[in-house]
């Protein structure tokens, strides 16, 4: 953990730029100290190398409007968690993982179950229900245009439908108790459900508009093998297996245009305390 970073003895010294190899064991999660110029930052790897997993990432590092970062190694975000390995749940277990929020309908869920890490107290059911885009058959009809258009007003009823709503209030209830991180979320592909849960998680720590759209875009990066062949095979349903821009900004203008910020949203629908918040997840 970065609390346990040893700071006596650095396993590297170097000058200049370049590659420099770190000896330490690829096989579970580390965290590194750099300091340079009398300043220091933790580093680590983003994206976790999991083996029968995509779009894992670890939501430390991100930089905030006010200057501060996200505290590494506390909340992650996934896609499915079905087809984890062996290996891959170790590596999980070394965070240590404590919490597993999936937003996966009850259907979902039965089709592909969790594979929970060794230390993982509790797998939380907590789910959202995409409802029409379930019925697979009636989207390959449909122009690109109107594909767009449903994923804005999915975006939007993620925001808006009471039940989604406590779904999400769940959640950041969960992650404002210690005893509940670190703690991972996801959903199916982990860009939707997913994708709106950690911009709210990032606009409940003081992220700008920019920083929110950038990190919720990086599902692009990390989805394209895992459903390559679906876009190949149906070119036209290229919007149900990506994100863009707009389909976010939809969902996040609604809640501008009704409470005027999303941090008022947060503290009056979603019950999220700012201030203890940004305290427990900044550094």
């Amino acid at each position: 953990s970065v609390e346990s970073i040893d700071q006596t003895t650095p396993i590297l010294k170097g000058e200049g730029s370049g590659i420099f190899e770190l000896n330490v064991p690829a096989n579970v999660r580390s965290y590194f100290m750099l300091k340079a110029n009398g300043d220091h930052f933790i580093l680590a790897d983003k994206h976790l190398p999991m083996t029968g997993g995509f779009n894992f990432r670890d939501m430390g590092g991100i930089k905030t409007s006010d200057g501060r970062h996200v505290k590494w190694g506390k909340i992650f975000r996934s896609d499915e968690m079905d087809a984890l390995t062996d290996a891959d749940l170790d590596y999980l277990s070394s965070i240590p993982l404590i919490s597993v929020v999936d937003f996966r309908s009850d259907s979902e869920r039965s089709a592909a179950q969790d594979r929970n890490p060794s230390s993982v107290v509790q797998n939380y059911a907590y789910s959202i229900d995409p409802g029409s885009l379930m019925n697979m058959d009636s989207l390959f009809y449909l122009s690109e245009s109107a594909l767009d258009t449903m994923m804005m007003n999915l975006n939007i009823s993620l925001v808006t439908e009471p039940n989604i709503i406590n779904r999400y209030k769940d959640f950041f209830h969960l992650l404002q108790n210690e005893e509940n991180v670190p703690l991972l979320f996801h959903c199916t592909a982990g860009k939707d459900r997913t994708g709106m849960g950690a911009a709210l998680v990032l606009y409940a720590l003081g992220a700008d508009d920019n920083t929110v759209i950038e990190d919720y875009l990086e599902s692009n990066i990390y989805l394209k093998d895992k459903y390559a062949g679906y876009i190949e095979q149906y070119p036209n349903l290229q919007a149900l297996f990506g994100v863009k821009r707009e389909f976010l900004e939809a969902g996040i203008q609604h809640i501008k245009n009704e409470y005027g910020t999303v941090e008022r949203y947060l503290e009056e629908v979603l019950d999220v305390d700012i201030h203890a918040f940004r305290r427990k997840f900044l550094q």
